[in-house]
């Protein structure tokens, strides 16, 4: 759906087509309310919805429609003694979904694949005193924690972590309408950035937007309606 058709969608369901007040709503207020809704809708598929509680890989449509979100992250680790840290996440990073990396001790040749937990960074000293939850190199078991933006896999000084693959969800694609400005940069966009969503996942974002122009514009029976719309088809 090109972003011609996307504003006008938006417009019809405001029922501001009609009226002189069309003029009031400005591109990039269409623009802004559009790039938070799909921020938002893919925040809910993640994460599940409290009543459902369902989300990611809960069902075969939600991963077929996040999977072009899903990022594999090869990033530098550096060993910091009792664990290897990884570099900070990129500006595209959402959500952490797992790590995964080998293991590799100076006296045996072949890496070993690691079998990771995740962790609170809060536990960490029980459990490096516990005996069965440590790092081991001969069980291949170890843990991480997510600390600053960053990935924490730690070996006690036993092994060295190689081959470490962080996989995440990225954010959209942030949707530019050409000489609109971007509020994000403040500049006015030279082209067209069109949304990368099928069709169909569109028409739940705009329900979404429409929703947060109506109570910025206090049209609360058009907030309501596409609200209850959206939430229908989470």
């Amino acid at each position: 759906m090109n972003n011609s058709l996307i504003q006008i969608k938006i417009k019809e369901r405001l029922n501001k087509l009609d009226s002189a007040d069309s003029s009031n709503i400005f591109c990039w207020q269409i623009q802004e309310s559009f790039n938070k809704a799909q921020r938002e809708w893919v925040r809910r598929q993640i994460e599940g919805i409290n009543l459902k509680k369902e989300g990611r890989e809960s069902s075969d449509q939600k991963v077929a429609d996040l999977q072009l979100l899903l990022v594999e992250w090869t990033s530098t680790f550096v060993d910091q003694g009792t664990y290897f840290q990884s570099c900070s996440f990129p500006d595209n990073y959402l959500v952490f979904t797992k790590v995964s990396a080998e293991a590799l001790h100076e006296d045996c040749c072949p890496p070993r694949r690691l079998v990771l937990y995740q962790a609170q960074e809060t536990n960490v000293d029980v459990l490096l005193a516990d005996f069965n939850k440590n790092p081991s190199y001969d069980a291949a078991e170890s843990f991480y924690t997510l600390f600053n933006s960053t990935v924490r896999i730690y070996t006690d000084n036993k092994f060295t972590i190689v081959n470490p693959k962080v996989t995440y969800y990225r954010k959209p694609v942030t949707i530019q309408f050409q000489n609109c400005i971007d509020t994000e940069t403040g500049e006015t966009s030279l082209a067209d950035v069109e949304c990368e969503f099928q069709d169909n996942i569109i028409e739940l974002i705009i329900d979404d937007a429409v929703a947060i122009l109506a109570y910025d514009l206090a049209d609360q029976s058009n907030a309501q309606r596409n609200l209850q719309n959206e939430q229908h088809n989470t």
